[in-house]
């Protein structure tokens, strides 16, 4: 059966349907059958028509849903490899810290969903095409029409591409996810959604930011893996400091042995010792490392700590004095200036 060319205004003449000898082009079957059972040329035109081609496209689209269901199975099963995880030493990391567990099982799931819309996107295509094909409209022109069309939205949507191009590496690289604490640049705040497109965060006055993932040129994680609270508290320069590192050695070293803080301290804190010398006073750095976003939690009650203990042992914290410079006061007796 040749092909039916569509007529100027795209539709089909049933005349030139019911004039094309489909029992003899061997590719049509139902009409070749009803053409011998009935010997009908009208019957079986229709039957091919009427039959045949709807059965057809039912077909297609029932393959391409069997096919989108086996792509995302195996999707799904390579998603659940990855978040397991596949090297040994990479499985005893994760055990002993569920975060990083939690955050492969998220990357893994978010590369899975990537995956499927590509999958679902490609196959809804193909089939479409096929089933245009079945209609008897030919697809050359069509598929030359598209990549044309491809090509002009590539050149005049190059932003949109960008986006889309940064949003797959930021996902397969891992830079941050949903819950981080992230610096962009042009803000800071919360990660609340990622998409191939934006990334919405939200920042410590609640404001909602939205930027483009193409324009993100560096990315600071303030959560992914672990976190560290450093202090540096102000002594004055008349105290031992020997004897405040062993202060804030104690004070950390007891929040750390603390049940309540077990889960957020990770390693034993240090005293890095001093830091520098600042107009008011000598500045001491203790550091502790934090499992990710409990730094500033583990901070206020360091300081909390650190202010009541040395107010118990006579510690000063040195703050700056403020001094008015003018002619002292009169006092009383004087005799005022000569005018």
């Amino acid at each position: 059966m040749s092909v039916i060319a569509p007529s100027s205004d795209n539709g089909l003449v049933l005349d030139e349907v019911l004039s094309q000898k489909c029992w003899e082009d061997a590719d049509h079957e139902v009409c070749r059958l009803v053409h011998k059972w009935t010997g009908n040329d009208t019957a079986a035109e229709l039957a091919d028509l009427l039959l045949a081609k709807p059965l057809a496209i039912l077909a297609l689209v029932l393959g391409g849903l069997l096919a989108r269901w086996l792509v995302n199975r195996l999707i799904d099963r390579i998603t659940r490899t990855a978040a397991a995880g596949t090297v040994p030493g990479a499985r005893a990391a994760e055990a002993m810290s569920p975060m990083l567990h939690a955050r492969r099982e998220q990357r893994a799931k978010s590369m899975g969903s990537l995956l499927k819309n590509i999958a679902t996107i490609v196959i809804f295509t193909v089939v479409t095409f096929m089933v245009i094909a079945t209609l008897g409209y030919n697809i050359a022109p069509l598929l030359a029409s598209a990549g044309i069309l491809g090509v002009a939205l590539g050149f005049g949507a190059q932003s949109l591409v960008k986006d889309f191009i940064s949003g797959i590496f930021m996902i397969l690289e891992d830079q941050y996810g949903v819950g981080d604490v992230v610096d962009l640049g042009d803000a800071v705040g919360t990660v609340e959604a990622v998409s191939m497109r934006v990334t919405r965060l939200r920042d410590v006055n609640g404001t909602v930011w939205y930027v483009r993932n193409g324009e993100i040129l560096r990315v600071g994680n303030q959560s992914q893996n672990w976190a560290r609270t450093v202090l540096d508290v102000p002594v004055g320069y008349d105290v031992d400091l020997a004897r405040v590192r062993e202060v804030l050695h104690e004070v950390a070293h007891a929040l750390w042995q603390d049940p309540e803080w077990s889960g957020a301290i990770l390693e034993e804190p240090e005293v890095w010792g001093v830091e520098r010398w600042t107009p008011e006073g000598v500045v001491v750095r203790v550091v502790l490392k934090t499992a990710p976003l409990k730094q500033w939690e583990v901070a206020r009650e360091m300081r909390e700590l650190i202010k009541d203990r040395f107010d118990a042992l006579h510690i000063e914290i040195p703050y700056a004095h403020a001094a008015a410079y003018g002619a002292p006061p009169q006092q009383a007796g004087e005799p005022e200036d000569e005018r």
